[in-house]
């Protein structure tokens, strides 16, 4: 695919936690696959080790207070128009979490 540099481009970050399923699949991987099939640029989810969200309860990696429900973090960077097609499909299937839209300066992007 090719890169969609210089158009306005975005940062759609979409928080949600570790056990959250959309029909028995990890979210995080139903939000990664979506974006591959609608031809988005690219997506990257990290694992977290440490978090609260509206609930204020912590989640956490460390040994004592091992949490099976650590926040997950899904960054997809592309344009606007791309960006846009996708919310729909987020506001489905995220309910529960936190989804961000930023405004990026795309530097770099190859193969």
């Amino acid at each position: 695919m090719e890169p969609r540099i210089g158009q306005p481009t975005q940062r759609l970050t979409i928080y949600v936690g570790e056990r959250d399923r959309l029909n028995s699949e990890p979210l995080y991987h139903v939000l990664v696959v979506k974006a591959k099939e609608m031809g988005m640029a690219g997506a990257t989810v990290y694992r977290c080790i440490e978090g609260f969200g509206a609930n204020s309860r912590i989640h956490t990696a460390r040994l004592l207070d091992l949490s099976t429900d650590l926040p997950i973090v899904v960054e997809i960077i592309d344009s606007k128009e791309y960006i846009e097609m996708f919310l729909p499909f987020v506001n489905e299937v995220v309910r529960e979490g936190l989804v961000t839209i930023e405004d990026v300066r795309v530097f770099k992007y190859s193969r």
